[in-house]
């Protein structure tokens, strides 16, 4: 306990050290949301792993995708890597930093401005972002707190406090710029956590073949291609978090940092390469929860003799790594949340101040102003996130669903057909995100689990787009030849 507190104590003044020369740099809005669009391939690749997999991963979906879908639950590592990462950086990264540049913009709302002619979509979009990434965060807090639990025998509440208050100094004292050098050190860590967590998940398991062994004897369909829950489940899992970074503004925003195109192309290798370790390792001992857990071993991962999905990946940790080397696994998920938290705070915080309150309100702020705003509401962000994971809504995985699947119906259809084809207007690009949206949240409240109404909220954006620029064009001629 105490090496673990001297490790936490060590790691904490290594970002808050970050976190003051970040301060020093990120005197523009420009610096503190994009680090002065200068930044590097190894760092962008670094920061959008670290950013797309957090705490929700390791310890809500790993744990309930992996106890409900066994090994079928790797296809969603597959996607994610494959589609999420390599795809998103290969197809959209060059538009994207092309398109931010040509157009002048720092955000996806002032993308949707500017390429539809169109103020009603920036300020739904904005309004989108805000209140549907509070509760992603609040997600991210949760599993920390259930981590810090288990690691430290502190209360949730106070596991809670202190990683909100944490997060607030780290964040609203150095910015993007900050967050990109922690991010490399974030992701080495990562890196490193995941192998050591990969093989002594094997040793304990006596090897590969006899943790398949027991998997298939539990239930035989958690060794097989498709897992007991079936093929829509786990299809709108894999497309929900692997279609949804097409679009999901966190991500995105790294590419409008990102320095030049050349750096896209190097750093689309190191994330992708990346992604599969970090999945892949995450997923598979998540299916091994069904074998190391049970109620006699790990009793506060279950409730009745039912499991509490999100308290099993801290308890697998608990019982699978030697006490050795479990302070790594606290530093592996607290990494990977803490870059997800900053990412998702500062696209809040923008939504409300560059595109609301600079875009609707007092167009004339100072850029100074406008910085310390980001820096106010950053702090109010976080501190909404944690009272919303102070009552524990659901589970991470249903949370995440929600989010994830609403910001996908209101982006992706807009975005994605806004970047590669003049055809979509207005009418298309709105149409399609309150279509979205509404179908979304329509099957969510009734009762359709929410990666489910996600993915079909995000399929209507993308379909109908089309179909209403179809419709006489609203854009001036000539509006789009720049872009």
């Amino acid at each position: 306990m105490i090496v673990k507190a001297i490790v936490i104590s060590a790691y904490a003044l290594m970002i808050i050290i970050i976190g003051l020369l970040g301060l020093r740099k990120a005197k523009t809005f420009s610096d503190f949301f994009l680090g002065g669009r200068k930044i590097g391939a190894i760092m962008t690749a670094f920061t959008y792993g670290a950013a797309y997999f957090s705490a929700v991963l390791f310890i809500g979906f790993a744990g309930k995708i992996g106890w409900a879908f066994g090994y079928s639950g790797l296809w969603v590592a597959v996607g994610n890597a494959l589609i999420g990462v390599l795809l998103v950086w290969w197809i959209l990264g060059p538009k994207i930093k092309e398109m931010s540049t040509n157009y002048n913009v720092a955000t996806m709302p002032e993308f949707f401005e500017k390429r539809y002619n169109s103020k009603f979509l920036k300020f739904l979009s904005s309004i989108a972002i805000f209140v549907f990434l509070v509760p992603y965060s609040a997600a991210v807090f949760m599993g920390l707190s259930y981590l810090f639990r288990s690691n430290f025998n502190m209360s949730y509440t106070l596991a809670l406090v202190f990683m909100g208050v944490f997060t607030a100094i780290y964040l609203v004292m150095g910015g993007y710029k900050s967050i990109t050098m922690i991010d490399v050190a974030f992701g080495m860590i990562m890196v490193a956590g995941v192998i050591i967590l990969f093989i002594s998940t094997l040793i304990k398991g006596n090897g590969l073949s006899n943790i398949t062994a027991q998997l298939s004897a539990i239930n035989p369909k958690l060794t097989k291609i498709i897992g007991p829950p079936g093929l829509w489940p786990l299809f709108s899992l894999v497309f929900l978090t692997s279609v949804a970074p097409f679009a999901m503004p966190q991500l995105i925003q790294k590419f409008y940092a990102i320095k030049d195109k050349r750096a896209i192309r190097t750093g689309m290798i190191a994330s992708t390469i990346f992604a599969i370790l970090i999945t892949g390792i995450a997923y598979f001992t998540g299916a091994t929860t069904r074998v190391f857990l049970s109620p006699e071993v790990a009793p506060a991962a279950f409730n009745n003799g039912k499991p509490v999905f999100d308290a099993l990946m801290p308890e697998l940790l608990a019982n699978v790594i030697p006490a050795s080397l479990s302070v790594l696994m606290l530093l592996l998920i607290l990494s990977a949340s803490m870059s997800t938290l900053a990412a998702l705070v500062l696209v809040s915080s923008s939504s409300v101040s560059k595109d609301i309150y600079a875009g609707f309100i007092n167009k004339k702020i100072s850029d100074k102003s406008l910085t310390m705003l980001m820096r106010v509401l950053s702090a109010v962000f976080i501190l909404i996130s944690v009272i919303i994971a102070y009552f524990k809504p659901t589970t991470i995985v249903s949370i995440l669903g929600i989010s994830w699947g609403a910001i996908g119906s209101v982006f992706l259809g807009p975005f994605i057909w806004g970047l590669f084809t003049k055809s979509a207007n207005k009418v298309g690009a709105i149409a399609s995100a309150v279509l979205g949206l509404g179908t979304c949240l329509i099957l969510y409240i009734t009762k359709m689990p929410s990666p489910q109404a996600g993915t079909i909220g995000m399929i209507v954006s993308l379909v109908a787009n089309p179909i209403f620029s179809l419709l006489k064009s609203l854009e001036p001629k000539g509006r789009l030849s720049k872009a």
